[in-house]
């Protein structure tokens, strides 16, 4: 007993009044590991009865917040072993703290959108965002930054305060199905009733429409041209969406050649008047 009393009481660095002992090392390392599990044991509790996506959302926010207030306190109970007083600190340092605020005002305001964000769920995992005409599906949620994947799979970092301050849709928030749009236009003279069936049977064929009765193809407007078409169609595929329209049009262009129905381009017609000739009587 004596013998391990001795080892933690062993100095290992002693500088005037600071001594750092290796009761010291072993203090911190409880606080690390105490620290480890009682957040392994409220992740737990959280995820465990959870089943649902946004269940999961919401116990992945919640637990975010938990995490960041518990390594606040376990990071005070750091610097209180190693004998350097919070209170003390934070009451010496506030001018300097004043100081270095306004220098990382960006940075605190990302991270407060952080806390905002990870508090409200607004924003929760797996929901599709649209950022600067970006389509972006958010997996982490971080206290200063968010990571999601655009539609080229690239990882694509954002400022919380990015979602927070500005213009974002969340095409999660609504119900699964989301209306989209398909226009094009054709020639003058074709049929019309024609093409609106053409359009209805070409988001017929692709399998990724949500519901096949409500596809609607309407006659939009007389164009310069052409006569302008919109197709409107549901689909549950959000996030690849631009594949779906892609396989659409190349399904219409396919049976508008078969119904020889011709898409126009844009053309001028010119009338030369003839000059009247000069006879010189005049």
């Amino acid at each position: 007993m004596n013998t391990i009393e001795k080892i933690l009481e062993f100095e290992l660095i002693n500088v005037g009044e600071f001594s750092f002992k290796t009761y010291t090392i072993v203090s911190i390392l409880f606080i690390f590991i105490f620290t480890k599990i009682i957040l392994w044991a409220i992740k737990k509790a959280l995820f465990r009865a959870q089943n649902g996506k946004n269940n999961l959302a919401n116990s992945y926010s919640l637990f975010q917040i938990i995490k960041y207030i518990i390594w606040v306190i376990a990071i005070a109970f750091f610097l209180e072993t190693i004998g350097i007083k919070v209170t003390v600190l934070i009451a010496g340092s506030a001018a300097l703290l004043v100081g270095v605020g306004l220098g990382l005002q960006q940075t605190f305001n990302d991270i407060i959108s952080g806390v905002i964000l990870l508090s409200e769920r607004s924003t929760k995992l797996g929901d599709i965002l649209e950022i600067d005409g970006d389509i972006v599906k958010i997996h982490k949620i971080g206290l200063r930054t968010s990571e999601g994947f655009n539609r080229d799979d690239i990882s694509v970092i954002i400022p919380n305060s990015a979602i927070t301050n500005n213009k974002v849709i969340n095409w999660s928030h609504q119900t699964k199905k989301t209306r989209f749009k398909i226009n094009v236009g054709v020639a003058y003279g074709s049929n019309v009733d024609l093409v609106i069936k053409v359009l209805e049977e070409s988001a017929l064929e692709h399998p990724d429409i949500y519901d096949k009765s409500i596809i609607d193809a309407r006659l939009l407007e007389f164009n310069n041209s052409s006569l302008d078409f919109q197709l409107l169609f549901f689909s549950e595929n959000i996030f690849r969406i631009g594949k779906v329209k892609s396989d659409i049009r190349r399904i219409i262009n396919r049976k508008f050649i078969e119904n020889k129905i011709k898409i126009p381009f844009p053309q001028m017609d010119v009338y030369v008047n003839p000059t009247p000739k000069f006879d010189g009587s005049q």
